[in-house]
């Protein structure tokens, strides 16, 4: 395999696409947590805006979202500044695009897991925390929150193994993640098969490492596979 120099380019898009698919990650369990409390609320209107949500956005394609994302979001946030007065041009970068489409899709898929971890959860915990004077706040995080995290991990670690593959798509909107790099690279050697043989071992390489952080942190959340007390 001989990448007649350009190897560099594939290292700058391997940590630009470690950058995108981190921070959609965070910003989409963000969204995940949100999404799955709003359909659990006893609120209607909340379980349906989040019922609207995941139901558009598990229904079209990532792709799409990417493109209108980029090509839209400029006219959407000047249409918002300009109720405050901003009338100046606002240009979204396609990695900012690209972190906005690929959060939204994985909140969207990480709500139903959320969900379904939360349902998991015995109802007769919130009692008992209540019964002995803890607010819903401290419930959440000291109690609820533990064992949503040990019963999503694995769902999670599923859906960013796809979102990591996922990042290929913003390679449209022309950031510089690794499918692109591997194009310019094999356009300028005319090889382009070391190129995109290159991107598919360090996309397995990153797919791997996740996996084992995943691993990783299954066994921590689970005493009784470290040899501990469950």
């Amino acid at each position: 395999m001989d990448l007649q120099g350009f190897g560099h380019l594939l290292l700058d898009g391997t940590w630009l696409t470690m950058q995108l698919a981190i921070s959609s990650l965070l910003i989409g369990l963000v969204i995940g947590l949100l999404g799955a409390s709003a359909k659990l609320s006893q609120s209607r209107v909340l379980r349906g805006i989040a019922t609207g949500y995941t139901t558009i956005i598990r229904g079209i394609p990532e792709l799409l979202l990417v493109l209108t994302l980029y090509f839209g979001g400029s006219q959407l946030i000047m249409l918002v500044a300009g109720w405050f007065g901003h009338d100046d041009y606002i240009e979204v970068g396609p990695f900012a695009a690209g972190v906005a489409a690929l959060s939204i899709a994985f909140g969207a898929y990480a709500t139903e897991v959320f969900r379904m971890a939360m349902l998991e959860i015995p109802k007769g915990q919130w009692e008992s925390a209540a019964a002995i004077g803890m607010g819903k706040v401290q419930t959440f995080f000291r109690i609820i929150m533990p064992q949503l995290w040990r019963l999503s991990i694995p769902g999670l670690g599923n859906l960013f193994q796809v979102l990591l593959k996922d990042t290929a798509l913003v390679s449209v909107v022309g950031l510089n993640e690794l499918m692109r790099q591997a194009a310019v690279g094999a356009a300028n050697t005319k090889q382009p098969f070391d190129f995109y043989m290159a991107a598919a071992l360090l996309y397995l390489g990153l797919t791997l490492i996740a996996t084992l952080i995943t691993m990783m942190l299954e066994r921590w959340s689970k005493p009784e596979l470290r040899g501990g007390r469950a």
